[in-house]
């Protein structure tokens, strides 16, 4: 079995902590059972409520946690627990979703105080919680049921992949690490035999994926996951974007930044493959300008002008960036 990830426990001990709350004293077994946990792993979470709490963290603003000699467990908020929380609208509707999710953990309550109180969060917001959806991209369910299953168990798959940098199709051997959502997407990131490194794949480019019997030993895996990881080896760029190109330096993994005097923003970036590059510069057109570029990079932009005015019967003008006549 995988070690469960820090996000995972978080989302457990949000479940937890209120059922525990509301009936204390609670015997171990009982809540194990309840919860779907060993006792090992139901202490190591309690071992972190201690340190749970509220400035100006004195013993008093901390969560108290009591195991007796009976194995009867004790939860107690502390009392600037119960002071009012002020909320923006997006803070409120994000606690809300939020909250949705707790709701699918094994053993959590939909009647417990928190899914109560989120609740009325919902009612002031005016809005049906039930009817509160988070998706994630386009991906397969049986893909992701299989891909879930497979780094559970700790199975290899063999899936079929289409890498966005390449456009390439390929069949690959992987050992299944662990599966996150990210932006608004699903990934994969596992040991890919056909690259002998670690990769991440998004799931919804996974047209198809077999679970092999051939099995792996479960790694250490990182809580905190990037969807793309530059090795030393991938060239860099430098873009000089307009102040309305930020959302790059904020969607994309950057090394380097620097705000300049008049609003624009140097930064630089490894890029994963040549074909990536290209559609962010169209994406940006005018609004990005390549400052400096590894091996034959300063071009892609051009490059990638010059195909798609081809393809639409135009013809590029200097900036490379001129549209169909």
């Amino acid at each position: 079995m995988s070690r469960p990830t820090a996000g995972e426990r978080v989302r457990r001990l949000l479940a937890l902590i209120p059922w525990l709350t509301a009936h204390s004293p609670a015997p171990v077994e009982e809540v194990c059972r309840r919860f779907g946990i060993t006792r090992a792993a139901l202490l190591a979470d309690l071992e972190v409520l201690p340190f749970v709490g509220v400035p100006p963290y004195t013993p008093d603003t901390m969560i108290d946690v009591d195991i007796d000699d009976a194995g009867l467990i004790s939860v107690r908020l502390a009392e600037p627990f119960d002071r009012p929380l002020r909320l923006t609208a997006p803070q409120a509707l994000a606690l809300v979703a939020a909250g949705r999710t707790i709701r699918d953990v094994p053993g959590a309550d939909p009647g417990d105080p928190l899914q109560r109180a989120l609740a009325k969060v919902a009612t002031a917001l005016g809005i049906d919680p039930e009817r509160v959806q988070i998706e994630l991209g386009d991906a397969e369910e049986r893909i992701l049921d299989e891909l879930g299953r497979a780094a559970t168990t700790c199975h290899q798959v063999e899936i079929d992949y289409l890498s966005f940098g390449t456009d390439e199709r390929t069949r690959r051997v992987v050992d299944p690490h662990r599966l996150y959502a990210d932006r608004g997407n699903w990934y994969l990131v596992g040991w890919c035999h056909r690259s002998e490194d670690v990769r991440v794949f998004r799931v919804d480019r996974i047209d198809d994926v077999v679970v092999l019997d051939a099995t792996f030993e479960a790694p250490e895996v990182p809580d905190t996951l990037a969807v793309y990881r530059p090795s030393s080896d991938d060239p860099r760029v430098t873009l000089r974007l307009d102040p309305s190109a930020r959302w790059v330096v904020e969607q994309y993994p950057h090394e380097h930044l620097e705000e300049r005097p008049d609003g624009r923003l140097d930064v630089t970036l490894a890029v994963s493959a040549r074909r990536w590059l290209e559609r962010l510069l169209l994406r940006l057109g005018p609004a990005a300008e390549v400052v400096t570029a590894d091996g034959d990079l300063p071009d892609a932009g051009a490059d990638a002008a010059r195909r798609v005015l081809r393809r639409y019967g135009g013809a590029p003008g200097a900036d490379g960036y001129s549209r169909p006549g």
